[in-house]
């Protein structure tokens, strides 16, 4: 988008990066500008085609269903890129056989004023990051513009994103499906003409587009981590001990009980999520999958039912003996706390289980 001042020098690359490879090529160019940047790429013989709708990720699908060729090459038209390293891409492709090869500036060279430190020492590595743990991406340089990529693999991956989370949508989707991404090493340069990267907002989307694609984490994870440590300070709490100096009672086992139901209710988004969406790395723990198999309406409701009237015994005998003191012998707080957070535990999966038979549609009435 009104790269008038760099695209013909991204051009001059481009074509010396094809005389080396000896290859049949086609120059694409994807274009949103209001400038000249159309008409010199329409005279140095590039296919301009036009979006019909702004934004990163609508440019490269456009451009995507005009290509042609065994191998797709992406880059920005801003002189960020050395398209001149091309070749590098194209041997590792060969020598390796892998399905996609990014151009990591990360790990090659950042010429001074290309990268602003925020992104070069924060932003960047902070969300290839996050792309590694989720999607065991394995790369570098997450976020480089600079790619080539097979064809078949490219329209096997169905991208779908519009803005500049398309560029994290292609290593998630890529990396999700087993394909295998090898990097090679570039230098990345000073761009220019006028940036129009919002690094806040892009970066959020960003983060935004992986996080409601990996379920798993966002859900799982935190359930986990909330039950197991409330389920030990409800123990700590009831058994009366002290560890480190620090005493384990009545207030302890407030705490544990609420990490244990915030717990339950956010395992449960697990589950519904799984039934209710499609993201690009689904949640893979074995408990989840137990759940979404074998869990029917009558089963949540004998489990939440048995429940409910574990915890409402117990909180009934107690009360019962705390009316026979006279209302003077007041009962533990710490297995009270127990009682009650099986009771809305048991409640909670009542309720959730007849959810789950909407998001499901199970007509089966029958008691498995």
């Amino acid at each position: 988008m009104n790269e008038a001042e760099g695209i013909g020098i991204c051009l001059d690359r481009i074509m010396t990066a094809i005389e080396t490879l000896e290859l049949p090529t086609e120059i694409i160019v994807s274009d949103s500008s209001s400038d000249r940047t159309p008409e010199i790429a329409g005279k140095r013989g590039a296919t301009v085609v036009t979006p019909d709708q702004m934004g990163y990720g609508n440019a490269y699908r456009e451009g995507f269903a005009a290509a042609r060729g065994e191998y797709v090459v992406i880059g920005d038209a801003d002189t960020t890129y050395d398209f001149e390293q091309l070749p590098k891409l194209f041997a590792r492709l060969e020598e390796t056989g892998a399905d996609m090869v990014l151009g990591s500036r990360l790990d090659g060279e950042i010429k001074p004023g290309s990268m602003p430190p925020l992104h070069r020492y924060i932003g960047n590595p902070l969300l290839t990051a996050l792309l590694n743990v989720f999607y065991d991406a394995g790369v570098s340089d997450a976020h480089s513009g600079f790619r080539i990529i097979r064809r078949e693999v490219l329209m096997d991956l169905d991208l779908q994103t519009t803005g500049m989370e398309f560029a994290s949508e292609m290593i998630m989707a890529a990396s999700s499906r087993g394909y295998e991404i090898e990097e090679v090493p570039i230098t990345y340069h000073e761009r220019v003409g006028e940036a129009t990267l919002d690094s806040f907002q892009d970066g959020w989307r960003h983060v935004r587009f992986m996080l409601l694609n990996a379920p798993g984490y966002i859900f799982t994870a935190p359930a986990v981590a909330c039950m197991g440590l409330g389920a030990i300070i409800l123990a700590l709490s009831v058994s009366g001990v002290a560890l480190g100096g620090v005493s384990f009672g009545s207030y302890t086992a407030i705490s544990g009980s609420l990490l244990v139901i915030l717990g339950y209710q956010i395992g449960s988004l697990t589950v519904f999520s799984r039934l209710t969406t499609s993201p690009i790395q689904p949640p893979g723990d074995p408990i989840t999958d137990r759940i979404k198999t074998a869990v029917t309406v009558e089963r949540g409701l004998l489990i939440g039912v048995s429940l409910f009237l574990l915890g409402g015994g117990y909180a009934t005998a107690v009360t019962g003996e705390w009316i026979a003191s006279g209302y003077t012998a007041l009962p533990a707080i710490p297995p009270s706390m127990v009682a009650f957070a099986v009771v809305v535990i048991g409640l909670q999966t009542v309720f959730g289980a007849f959810y789950l038979g909407l998001l499901t549609n199970r007509t089966d009435t029958s008691l498995a």
